[in-house]
């Protein structure tokens, strides 16, 4: 009887927090800059060094640093534009302005309060 019920318990647990990390969250793009992410080698041997951009998310209580994984011809998002993303282990997924995006979470920094 016990052991049931710890075990239906244990399950209870696990799901309610597998649910809570595919709840949407809402936030802003805040700021947005190039960053080097490798470099590529043409056939003269010449290297171009690669640009990938890099934004921050910001909500309520957290900044997230995304950036792409690899290099794309991706339109640039504006700055102060709303998201809705999902965080999945170390990607976050959103929309803006109607597209469907997947970056790559660098760093997060819980945001500072205002001082009096």
């Amino acid at each position: 009887m016990k052991r049931t019920f710890l075990l239906s318990a244990a399950a209870l647990l696990a799901a309610s927090f597998v649910l809570a990390g595919e709840r949407p969250q809402t936030g802003t793009i805040i700021s947005e800059s190039s960053v080097d992410c490798g470099s590529k080698t043409d056939k003269h041997k010449k290297s171009t060094e690669l640009l990938c951009q890099e934004y921050v998310v910001r909500t309520a209580t957290t900044d997230y640093h995304v950036r792409q994984q690899k290099p794309s011809n991706q339109a640039l998002i504006p700055v102060n534009t709303s998201v809705e993303f999902t965080l999945d282990k170390d990607k976050m997924k959103f929309k803006a302005n109607g597209k469907s995006y997947q970056y790559l979470v660098v760093s997060e920094a819980a945001v500072g309060t205002a001082k009096p």
